[in-house]
């Protein structure tokens, strides 16, 4: 079985790797078929995987209810974790210029949340992105208040800043923080991991395969669905994904002698880096997910990770991760 990591010091514990639901409903093109989506997170389940993460905008709504019918069955042996903060219109369309953090739009999200799950209890609420005409202190008392009802269990931040986890922190402790890590953003390291460590909080990478590109199975040929989010993003740009493709040679050249696979050497990475990080590569395809749940297993040495360090110092990652207007809503 998958081993468990604590994420943060609010006793929180979870598989060692999570799985990422999005990309099942939403972002990467057409949703995929329920009832294969519901055998994949069910296979999940009974390889091990005790985390997974979904949100109210994914879809909107429909990869929360995906989520609920497939973990209906095991709701004892699951953590599962959503998120509020966007807004959603009503047609069904995701906006994500459009930004909702008021405590009483998010007591309304997690009624709806609950009622989509299925569950009693949120065990983890992520606000999605930080919003600026919202001062964190009523978010997290919004939050605390529903902990205080039996609706939520542990609080959490999205691609927030670090004086915003602080402040935040204050006035309800936050079990974890979820934001984009890979090989190939490495941000966080600068002040964003060292805050957590001092706060004992939890580290949830999304996107821990760079949207699928470190996997290796991507190149400058490939074309992607017109609904699949990385059509907008400067990193996958042509140019972008022929110059980073250095970091999948990076990676490759270490999986050979290690006798894995690309993807499962930048998990195991990840892994090693502290023991309350809890990665959630998504997937739909049940032997990407054996391939993810892999990694778990690599042991990478001192001298594995100087090499890769080493290497990757001397890379550069061409284009942003997000257009202009959706970069500005992290970090804050």
């Amino acid at each position: 079985m998958i081993p468990k990591r604590k994420l943060g010091k609010q006793g929180l514990e979870v598989s060692a790797m999570g799985l990422g639901c999005m990309g099942m409903s939403f972002g990467f093109g057409p949703p995929a078929d329920t009832k294969e989506m519901v055998s994949l997170i069910r296979s999940a389940v009974e390889r091990g995987v005790t985390f997974f993460d979904t949100a109210e905008v994914y879809g909107p709504f429909i990869n929360e209810e995906l989520v609920g019918e497939a973990l209906a069955p095991f709701r004892d042996r699951v953590v599962i974790a959503t998120k509020f903060g966007f807004a959603p219109a009503a047609n069904g369309e995701a906006r994500w210029s459009l930004l909702n953090s008021r405590p009483d739009h998010i007591k309304e999200v997690a009624e709806a949340s609950l009622k989509r799950l299925k569950i009693d209890s949120i065990d983890l609420f992520y606000q999605h992105r930080v919003d600026p005409d919202v001062p964190i202190e009523d978010v997290a008392g919004a939050v605390k208040d529903l902990m205080r009802e039996g609706k939520v269990k542990h609080f959490g931040l999205s691609e927030a800043g670090v004086a915003t986890i602080r402040r935040a922190h204050a006035v309800q402790p936050v079990t974890a923080l979820q934001s984009e890590y890979s090989l190939w953003h490495r941000a966080p390291e600068t002040d964003v991991i060292p805050t957590l460590e001092e706060l004992g909080i939890g580290f949830v990478p999304f996107s821990p395969l760079g949207k699928g590109f470190l996997a290796g199975r991507i190149d400058a040929k490939t074309t992607f669905d017109k609904s699949d989010f990385r059509n907008i993003s400067p990193r996958f740009g042509a140019q972008a994904r022929e110059a980073n493709q250095a970091f999948v040679d990076l990676l490759a050249l270490v999986a050979a002698r290690k006798r894995a696979t690309p993807a499962q050497i930048a998990l195991a990475w990840l892994l090693a880096q502290k023991p309350w990080i809890v990665p959630i590569p998504g997937t739909t395809k049940p032997a990407r997910l054996e391939e993810n749940l892999g990694a778990i297993e690599l042991e990478l040495g001192g001298d594995d990770l100087r090499e890769i360090d080493a290497a990757a110092s001397k890379l550069t990652v061409q284009g942003a991760r997000y257009p202009e207007a959706l970069e500005k809503l992290t970090g804050r």
